[in-house]
């Protein structure tokens, strides 16, 4: 977090009357607004890369004015809680103050707080050296002299939410919330503190207590959206559902056009099994164009849960077209799960898209899109396409058990001699040699060669014992004994 020089001269000015007891810290707030009546701190530009975890950069409260103002108010001292400044060392920190209002030269007051960073002097220059480099993001030095601070004054609350603002930069949730917690216990009760303490503990799994926390900074902060949104996850998690879909129509009304408050209230539809409701704001924020892959997937699988084959498959391919193509095993996915439930027009538009990127697809979707292009087409009747489609199959990995087996199945129909090559090839692969020994033994038993059959069937039993395996065993053992 860094400033302007102007924001430093109102910072030094202000810490400055504070510590000299001129001002209270409420007035220093007023004071520290009128000086400055566009904001406490300036946003960065642009283009400067934002070091926070992803996570945390979700939320917008960095920016906010009030959460700038209390910073820079923190440079001032509450005297009924926190370390006092002997005459002499307020002279010390009134240089250190001139440095930074009146030269700018953060080198100067550094090299002045180091001096007197001694543990007979006060905790305001470790404290006022780790704001420095709060400042200028330098936030393992930050924590250091913070905690430096808190040794020496155990009840130094604006070293102690400081400290905890830096844990929750840097994603340090756990190591965040016993500095939050002690922040309220010093009478720290502000819409930040209850706020970063329910992020915190959301993003620890600690829903109850996020709820808690997020519940005091709504009643502080009403206005302030990251609290609840972070109230209607911590509802979410804890599957309270209908408190969910409440508070994000609460959101909704207020922000109509922020697509992540349907996308959260169609997952609280979900949970209270209303699918039809959820797809109702899957749709509409497809139609504001923020829809996202996974919005589509899911919507897609509603519809084929409902039977609705045509929209399904409308929303599994916006789903991929989303993805730019990019994730073709989650379209095959969709294509299985259509032709599963006897979709088998919807399934070949799905396969007949991915098919157009044929030649950009790795070995195990290649090998999956054939797949499921020959089961279709047997689905379908089509077996003359089954077999150059398999033959494929197998040219891209002669070691694919499956489609070998599959590949026997066709010709065992009318080429037995070829079918059982295809059987003794599959039986090859650990992974298939039950299911290939098994099909090939009822081949031989369709050709009532049932003494051949035998320890075809007998090894299958063994790999993979079933009930339904045996009997046939035991029923062909008969038949080849009446017949020996």
């Amino acid at each position: 977090m860094k400033t302007i020089s102007s924001h430093r001269k109102i910072a030094g000015l202000c810490a400055a009357l504070l510590a000299a007891g001129s001002v209270s810290a409420d007035e220093l707030q007023d004071l520290f607004h009128a000086m400055n009546d566009t904001s406490a701190i300036r946003k960065p530009p642009e283009k400067m890369v934002d070091t926070k975890p992803k996570k945390v950069q979700d939320l917008s409260i960095w920016d906010e004015e009030l959460f700038q103002k209390q910073f820079l108010a923190s440079y001032g001292v509450n005297t009924e809680i926190e370390p006092k400044l002997t005459a002499v060392e307020f002279e010390q920190m009134q240089k250190v103050l001139d440095a930074m209002a009146e030269d700018d030269d953060t080198a100067k007051a550094e090299k002045l707080l180091l001096k007197n960073c001694k543990e007979s002097s006060s905790a305001t220059f470790e404290f006022t050296l780790a704001n420095i480099y709060f400042q200028q993001d330098q936030l393992e030095e930050a924590l250091t002299w913070y905690d430096t601070a808190i040794e020496q004054f155990p009840n130094f609350r604006r070293a102690y939410k400081n400290a905890g603002l830096i844990h929750v930069r840097n994603g340090d949730f756990k190591k965040a919330i016993p500095y939050l917690t002690r922040v309220i216990e010093l009478g720290g009760h502000t819409s930040i503190a209850y706020g970063l303490l329910g992020f915190a503990y959301g993003s620890t799994e600690n829903h109850l207590c996020a709820e808690s926390a997020y519940r005091q900074a709504i009643l502080l902060d009403p206005e302030t959206i990251d609290w609840q949104l972070g109230l209607a996850r911590s509802f979410f998690k804890q599957q309270k559902f209908g408190d969910a879909v409440s508070l994000c129509n609460t959101l909704i009304e207020r922000k109509p056009d922020n697509g992540d408050f349907w996308l959260l209230q169609a997952n609280a539809y979900l949970g209270l099994k209303q699918p039809m409701r959820a797809a109702e704001n899957y749709e509409y924020v497809n139609a504001m164009g923020q829809a996202t892959p996974d919005s589509m997937t899911m919507l897609g699988d509603i519809y084929v849960n409902e039977e609705r084959w045509d929209m399904a498959a409308d929303s599994y391919l916006r789903a991929y077209e989303l993805d730019n193509g990019a994730k073709p095993e989650k379209a095959l996915r969709a294509a299985k799960i259509l032709a599963s439930r006897g979709s088998l027009e919807q399934s070949v538009r799905m396969l007949d898209r991915v098919g157009e990127k044929k030649t950009a697809l790795d070995k195990e979707n290649l090998k999956e899109l054939l797949k499921l292009q020959a089961r279709v087409a047997v689905a379908a009747g089509e077996g003359g396409d089954v077999v150059k489609i398999l033959e494929e199959v197998v040219a891209v990995d002669p070691l694919d058990g499956e489609a070998l087996i599959l590949l026997a199945q066709h010709y065992g129909r009318n080429t037995p001699e070829k079918a059982i090559f295809y059987y003794e090839r599959a039986a090859g692969i650990e992974k298939h040699e039950a299911e290939a020994k098994l099909y090939h033994g009822q081949l031989l038993v369709g050709q009532a060669k049932y003494i051949d059959a035998i320890p075809l069937l007998r090894r299958a039993y063994e790999l993979k014992p079933r009930s339904d395996i045996e009997d046939y065993l035991k029923q062909v053992e008969r038949i080849a004994k009446t017949r020996g």
